[in-house]
C-alpha cells in the first residue's frame, strides 16, 4: 500500500455497536415495510450475502431502500442509549489525529447521530459524510477527496461490509474490512478487501503500517 493520508471510517457495526441494535428492530421495519422477516440463523446467512443478494432474500425492492432508510435513522436517533462506541475508538482517532492523518467518516446514519456518539473525539473527525444509501458510498468517497484536496491513493477506507469494500474499489481506495460487524468475514475475503481486521489491535497494527 502506498503511504496515507487519510483514514475514512464507516461508523455503524465498525466503531459503533450498532448490528444487535439492527437486528433487534429489523423485523419490526420488516413488518412495516413488508418484507420478509428473518430467524437469528437466517441473519447469519444474510452475513455471507451480498447487497443484491440480501436485498433479493428479503424481498426488498429497491424503490423502497430510501424509505426504510429514512425510518432506520430515525429509528436510531431515538434509540441511541442502545447503541454504544466501542470502548478502543476514542484512542485509536487520537492516536490517528496525532500522527497527522485527516480522518472522516462516511455513513447511511445521520452526522448528529453519529457526533453525539462519538462525544468528545467527534472533534477529531475533518469531514463527515452522512446519509449514505446503500450503494452510495463510493461518491460519498469521493466528496470526502474532493473536500481535502487529496487522491485516492492517499486514503485508506475502513468498514465492516461488503458494500463498503465494493464502494472504495469502485472509488480507487484502499479497503480494510473489520470481522466484528454486519458482514461475514468470509464475504468480506470474497469481496477483495485489501486486508481484514478481526480484532482492534490487527487493525491499529494494519493503520500504523499504512
Amino acid at each position: 500500500m502506498a503511504p496515507k493520508t487519510l483514514v475514512i471510517f464507516d461508523f455503524d457495526g465498525t466503531l459503533a455497536t450498532s448490528v444487535e441494535w439492527f437486528y433487534g428492530v429489523l423485523n419490526e421495519v420488516a413488518q412495516r415495510y413488508r418484507f420478509r422477516q428473518t430467524t437469528e440463523e437466517e441473519r447469519e446467512q444474510l452475513r455471507r450475502q451480498t447487497p443484491l443478494q440480501i436485498l433479493e432474500t428479503l424481498g426488498v425492492p429497491k424503490w423502497k431502500l430510501p424509505i426504510i432508510a429514512r425510518h432506520m435513522r430515525s429509528l436510531a436517533s431515538e434509540n441511541l442509549d442502545q447503541i454504544e462506541l466501542y470502548a478502543w475508538v476514542g484512542g485509536l482517532l487520537a492516536l490517528l489525529k496525532g500522527q497527522g492523518l485527516h480522518l472522516a467518516i462516511v455513513t447511511s446514519n445521520s452526522e448528529e447521530n453519529v457526533r453525539a456518539l462519538l462525544g468528545r473525539s467527534a472533534a477529531l473527525i475533518d469531514v463527515y459524510e452522512s446519509g449514505a444509501s446503500l450503494f452510495g458510498k463510493s461518491a460519498k468517497f469521493k466528496r470526502v477527496l474532493k473536500q481535502l484536496k487529496l487522491m485516492p491513493v492517499q486514503a485508506i477506507s475502513v468498514g465492516d461490509e461488503v458494500r463498503d469494500v465494493e464502494a472504495a474499489r469502485r472509488a480507487g481506495i484502499d479497503c480494510i474490512a473489520v470481522g466484528w460487524g454486519l458482514s461475514h468475514p468470509d464475504a468480506l475475503l470474497a469481496a477483495k478487501a485489501g486486508a481484514l481486521a478481526t480484532t482492534p489491535e490487527e487493525l491499529t497494527a494494519l493503520l500504523l503500517a499504512r
